[in-house]
């Protein structure tokens, strides 16, 4: 595998895991954390009312970007193989692809949320499938 694939799925690994810490300030921070981070309003209305569902809903996908900087690792061979590997680096690179290219009708049709950080968070997330697919592509002639 090339330098710069290794580089890149390094780099998907990290922004899982500083977006898997970022939205898990929002268990700490509260109310306007999960306002900040645009979470939609039902998650709001949670953690204003102290009910289960922020938190539990917070977990689950800080798990869930974890997972897939784990998935990022292991494809650089930092850590072992994990299971269906290829399948789910093709199924991250193409649900991240999408996210990143999502800000462009999106910004157009909701103009008025716009922003530079939704700008750099799509472009960040169109790069990491980039990186999430050509780990694909590379972990294609791997041993069995």
């Amino acid at each position: 595998m090339p330098k710069v694939v290794k580089g890149l799925l390094l780099f998907c690994a990290l922004m899982t895991v500083i977006t898997a810490i970022a939205h898990s300030s929002c268990l700490v921070l509260g109310e306007q954390c999960f306002k900040a981070q645009l979470a939609p309003q039902f998650i709001i209305d949670s953690a204003n009312a102290g009910t289960l569902l922020a938190p539990l809903t917070t977990l689950f996908l800080s798990t869930l970007f974890l997972v897939c900087g784990a998935y990022a690792l292991a494809a650089i061979g930092f850590i072992r193989s994990l299971p269906l590997q290829r399948l789910a680096l093709a199924m991250l690179a193409i649900l991240c692809l999408l996210r990143g290219m999502a800000a462009i009708p999106l910004s157009i049709i909701f103009w008025q949320q716009t922003s530079v950080f939704s700008i750099i968070a799509s472009t960040i997330w169109f790069v990491c499938g980039c990186g999430y697919a050509l780990g694909w592509r590379y972990s294609k002639h791997a041993a069995p």
